[in-house]
């Protein structure tokens, strides 16, 4: 308790009750913090209004639940040789996402495909 008095002052404690009141703290912090899911949405670079609109309408629904959102683009065959077919894909998924999210991370390549994270809003209270 007191190292730089002379004696130096210690306290008595029972280690199981230490132990105790420490599990219940750790519970406690548990208990009070939020696991953050990312969900998927496949998109491919020739994608129509009306898929794409469904897509989205998904992202809109898992980003207001409080998930992150991962828009993917898998390139196959010769797609690969347009990458800005996709980047403009993925630029337009999140601007029709701005309401909801922020973009975490701008879209990227990663081996055949093309991904963007998108994270919800914080809410301001």
């Amino acid at each position: 308790m007191a190292p730089q008095a002379k004696p130096p002052v210690a306290r008595i404690m029972d280690h199981g009750k230490f132990k105790f009141e420490q599990q219940k703290k750790d519970r406690e912090i548990r208990k009070n913090q939020k696991v953050i899911n990312i969900k998927e949405v496949r998109l491919s670079p020739g994608i129509d209004d009306h898929d794409f609109n469904t897509k989205l309408r998904n992202a809109i629904k898992f980003l207001e639940k409080g998930d992150k959102v991962k828009a993917s683009i898998r390139f196959k065959g010769r797609a690969i040789t347009h990458k800005e077919i996709g980047q403009r894909v993925l630029e337009r998924f999140a601007q029709e996402c701005k309401d909801v999210a922020t973009v975490e991370q701008r879209p990227k390549m990663d081996g055949r495909s093309m991904f963007l994270m998108l994270a919800p809003i914080k809410e301001k209270e």
